[in-house]
């Protein structure tokens, strides 16, 4: 490559980091060390990662112009790792979203953060950009996408940007030990969007504890797992609609349920509130009960 086409490059690329840092704070919400959070939108909505926040009273934020300003906690989702804060700030800029669908692994995207008080960068690509998925605790992630950009302390929360310097996603160091997850810009849009509105994902409830195992072979034409119920607790709804520890669980609102994860993603906040037809094993025979759903509190 030329002299002329690597300063082209470089010069671009600085670029970008120039015009995305005034859209990154610093969130000093932890005694070690401070945050990045993304500013959302003009009102003074910024979202960062769960575990950036660590308690939920005073909070402040530090801006690109190097002021502080206090900040108010909204509300949080640790299932995906975001929480949203508002900060008493006005004219703060927020970036433009990246078309997810023209994102392909093998571009070029730069990460920028501001774990100091000033906005610090490091350049990666994509390196996976896939179906959705769900995390361990049952949140829902519109996209799998990762890259390979170093995400060095305080980077966690901080912005995954094109070289347009349009926003890819936010960066989260909880879910791999390897890779740097982005929890991309549709999953922020939702997730924000319940916070203001609820302060909180609402998540259907059940109230059992369950664990996968293999059914008997003459009832593999049904299916090959279920859930067993650990426990049930005893103010649940699993409960009310009369199931029982020991009872396996086969499908629930015709969905079969082959893990936890399974029971999990199928308990999403529309599910809430509504009677759904459960199939359980009980003694060896097959029964369907009617259960409604709860909110987890």
């Amino acid at each position: 490559m030329s002299t002329g086409l690597l300063q082209s490059l470089s010069q671009s690329l600085a670029s970008v980091v120039e015009r995305t840092a005034p859209s990154i704070v610093r969130v000093e919400t932890r005694r070690r060390r401070g945050a990045t959070g993304i500013v959302w939108d003009a009102e003074g909505h910024i979202v960062t990662t769960s575990q950036a926040v660590e308690h939920e009273g005073p909070l402040r934020v530090g801006l690109p112009d190097g002021s502080t300003v206090s900040a108010e906690f909204v509300g949080r989702d640790a299932s995906t790792d975001l929480a949203l804060l508002k900060a008493e700030a006005s004219n703060l800029s927020a970036l433009t979203p990246a078309p997810l669908d023209d994102v392909k692994v093998g571009h070029l995207v730069i990460t920028v953060a501001r774990p100091g008080r000033t906005a610090r960068a490091t350049l990666g690509m994509v390196s996976t950009h896939g179906e959705g998925w769900r995390t361990h605790a049952g949140g829902r992630v519109e996209r799998c996408l990762e890259t390979d950009a170093d995400l060095p302390p305080g980077f966690s929360g901080g912005a995954l940007v094109d070289t347009e310097g349009r926003l890819v996603g936010l960066l989260s160091a909880a879910f791999s030990r390897t890779a740097a997850v982005v929890l991309a810009v549709d999953t922020l849009a939702r997730v924000v969007g319940a916070l203001k509105e609820h302060g909180s994902i609402r998540r259907g409830y059940l109230g059992v504890g369950a664990y996968p195992v293999r059914l008997p072979q003459h009832l593999s034409a049904e299916s090959e797992h279920g859930l067993i119920c650990l426990s049930v607790d005893p103010n649940g709804p699993a409960h009310a609609a009369g199931l029982l520890q020991g009872d396996i669980l086969v499908s629930l609102g015709g969905s079969p349920l082959h893990g936890v994860e399974d029971l999990l993603g199928y308990l999403s906040d529309e599910k809430v509130g509504t009677t759904l037809p459960v199939r359980v094993l009980r003694a060896g025979e097959v029964r369907e009960l009617p259960i409604t759903v709860g909110k987890r509190a």
